[in-house]
């Protein structure tokens, strides 16, 4: 192939990658003018993916072929573990969400669907298969953070959710996901492709589902 893995599959993944990263939630991140219902239930039910997608890097972690690709997963379990849940925590606090809310909401369809492929990668999965929903996940939410202008919201739950997606950290940590799924997806077969595309592809759609689900 001329064209990266990676980019072969966000090609077949239109529109609805497209519609995920710019779509009408994150240009009103950028403003701050999310409506606070809004941002509240987003991110009340965003929190209940960290305990499945904390269980697919691990799985990661498990089905990786060599061991600089282990600490390299290994990296991401710190962040998700340290400072994405000091966000979630403050933004709780700041948004007046309860610990029902926090532990046991009530789930939204959008977020069934995502975390029920989380848990379908994460038991039968291959390493490839991983990598492809862990890619759509974080390079989806690079591409709109890193669309922010550089004035950010003097709210910090609006302006942190941006920062933490378009830091240069998270930047080399999508990188590595893109290459790291494109080594890999080198050595596949066409009916390997073909599963891991329809999982970029059922992914995007996950994200785009969530974004509107919390969208007037």
């Amino acid at each position: 192939m001329t064209e990266t893995f990676t980019d072969w599959l966000r090609q077949r993944s239109e529109p609805d990658w497209t519609a995920v990263i710019g779509h009408p939630f994150t240009q009103a991140l950028f403003t701050g003018q999310v409506p606070a219902d809004s941002m509240r239930s987003y991110l009340v039910q965003d929190f209940q993916f960290v305990d499945d997608f904390l269980a697919l890097l691990g799985s990661g972690i498990a089905k990786a072929d060599r061991y600089s690709s282990r600490l390299a997963i290994a990296g991401s379990v710190g962040v998700v573990t340290s400072e994405e849940n000091t966000y979630f925590r403050r933004a709780f606090d700041a948004l007046g969400v309860g610990e029902s809310d926090r532990v046991r909401p009530e789930l939204d369809e959008a977020t069934v669907a995502f975390r029920e492929l989380m848990r379908d990668a994460n038991e039968r999965g291959s390493y490839a298969e991983v990598l492809t929903v862990l890619t759509v996940a974080e390079w989806s939410y690079l591409e709109w953070a890193v669309r922010a202008p550089d004035a950010l919201p003097d709210d910090f739950v609006h302006s942190e959710w941006i920062t933490l997606h378009n830091n240069p950290d998270f930047q080399a940590w999508v990188r590595w996901l893109r290459g790291e799924l494109d080594r890999v997806g080198a050595e596949l077969d066409e009916r390997e492709r073909a599963r891991c595309l329809r999982l970029f592809q059922q992914a995007t759609r996950c994200e785009l589902d969530f974004f509107n689900a919390h969208w007037p």
